[in-house]
């Protein structure tokens, strides 16, 4: 299987268990995996054959920017379905870190991974 990746998409999203993390904004940064067939862009040298990873993004950073979660688990399912669902990807490796959220540590995050069968039922 052949994967596009995005690494360290940042965007301010409301994200937090505590009150005042519903208050404010505050950056995630996202890394994505795409598992996807290239051959037929590769073979035309066509963006019409390819994903559009610019579109992924761009859907992504609004979804994230609109939403409103506790959990940044429930953040990362919620994009592996738009991703899988919208853009017809079998399989999809999702990071989302939050920089700064315990003294001591840069960041701390989750990664999920989810086939086309997990959002078929």
């Amino acid at each position: 299987m052949d994967k596009i990746f995005l690494r360290q998409l940042e965007v301010d999203a409301v994200i937090g268990i505590w009150d005042w993390e519903q208050r404010i904004r505050q950056t995630v940064r996202v890394d994505i995996e795409l598992g996807c067939d290239v051959r037929r862009a590769a073979a035309t040298d066509s963006i019409e054959m390819a994903l559009d990873y610019k579109i992924v993004a761009r859907r992504l950073v609004e979804f994230i920017r609109a939403s409103r979660f506790q959990l940044i688990e429930t953040l990362a399912e919620a994009c592996a379905g738009i991703v899988v669902r919208e853009f017809e990807i079998e399989w999809v490796r999702i990071s989302i870190a939050k920089p700064a959220a315990i003294r001591g540590a840069r960041e701390v995050g989750v990664v999920i991974e989810r086939t086309r069968a997990d959002f078929d039922a």
